[in-house]
């Protein structure tokens, strides 16, 4: 098994606000993950990413972007959409034949640590909502 990469990388994917463009970032992060040796943050980087980037399509109106960093020990994901609203706070006791309200509950239970900014500090409108893996 190779081992995990010491140089740090990123990836940015630009995405339309379709739903489809969920499963794309999925095995795009899939692809990214497996070719730096990082098959071991595999699962639960792809559920992670799956709820970020789905509440980006489900809950926004405009584009999305699925960024993927890598530094250190620690895998960011984080997932940009133009809507500046904060996101709704995790929801632990959502109903649960409910089909909505556990994903950021789901974030917040299988990370590391997790949280969301403006992206206007960086210049831009909308927000950032990320989370960090981190490897043994």
């Amino acid at each position: 098994m190779p081992e995990a990469p010491a140089e740090p990388w990123e990836y940015v994917l630009h995405i339309p606000h379709d739903p489809r463009a969920v499963t794309v970032s999925r095995r795009t992060l899939r692809l990214i993950l497996t070719a730096h040796g990082l098959a071991a943050l595999l699962d639960p980087a792809e559920l992670l990413a799956t709820e970020l980037i789905a509440n980006a399509v489900l809950h926004t109106k405009g584009p999305a972007a699925l960024r993927v960093r890598w530094s250190g020990n620690t895998l960011w994901i984080g997932a940009w959409d133009a809507d500046p609203e904060p996101p709704e706070p995790p929801c632990h006791l959502a109903e649960p034949d409910t089909e909505t309200g556990r994903g950021l509950a789901l974030v917040r239970a299988c990370t590391d640590i997790w949280g969301w900014q403006p992206s206007s500090r960086f210049g831009h409108p909308g927000k950032y909502v990320w989370c960090e893996l981190m490897t043994a």
